[in-house]
């Protein structure tokens, strides 16, 4: 029997409708995806979202009015938020720290496969980030012009166990569970268990921001191994 997969609410956000339409379509042939609204702007995105209660949020970054990082930033700001998902036809640099800080759970490029976009969607829903090399590279790169930003890092580095510090530098060289696993001679399940305990004793809400409090704390430095 077909295991029965939890209808995942995503909402879509883009001053384009022509690109809105383009992503409906995609994801509404998905059976375990409903997309349960539209905004075109980031001020139109944050009280859609207060209402319709997506699991996901598709951001665009370039938008009128209010752009995506600063949508973001207000709507993880908000109690027990969506996963926000940015897009951009632009290039990364410019814009993958600032979301990240934000809140965002990662980055889609416009014109990836449909199957990518499903793909994203589902990992993002679950939980996890959406941390490709490309963006953990752009992301070391920015940080290392900001050394130590997080001066009380320390607090929340006492709370870590020897272990759950590997597995955190792991994390920020931005290895997966199963990654991991097989970095520290662990089981999967073990791993995941680790995870779950850095991310809840850092406060963090997903890998990156862990990502990114490792960084800013000095734990891990840019260009370690």
């Amino acid at each position: 029997m077909t295991e029965r997969r939890e209808t995942i609410r995503v909402v879509l956000v883009d001053d384009q409708a022509m690109v809105r339409q383009g992503l409906r379509m995609i994801l509404e042939a998905e059976a375990h995806i409903s997309v349960v609204g539209e905004a075109g702007d980031g001020a139109e995105a944050i009280e859609l979202v207060r209402r319709a209660r997506p699991h996901v949020v598709l951001m665009d970054v370039r938008m009128p009015r209010l752009d995506g990082i600063a949508a973001c930033e207000r709507i993880c700001a908000a109690p027990d938020p969506p996963h926000v998902l940015m897009l951009t036809t632009f290039d990364l640099e410019d814009y993958v720290y600032a979301a990240l800080r934000a809140g965002a759970s990662g980055f889609l490029l416009k014109d990836a496969p449909a199957d990518q976009l499903v793909e994203a969607i589902d990992v993002v829903a679950r939980g996890d980030a959406l941390l490709a090399p490309q963006v953990t590279r752009l992301l070391i790169a920015e940080v290392a012009k900001r050394p130590n930003i997080n001066g009380d890092g320390h607090k929340w580095l006492g709370t870590l166990t020897e272990r759950e510090t590997e597995v955190l530098r792991l994390m920020a060289r931005g290895q997966s569970n199963t990654e991991i696993a097989n970095s520290l001679i662990l089981g999967e399940a073990t791993v995941k268990t680790h995870v779950g305990r850095v991310l809840s004793k850092l406060g963090a809400r997903d890998r990156v921001q862990a990502v990114v409090m490792a960084y800013e704390s000095g734990l891990v430095e840019p260009g370690s191994t």
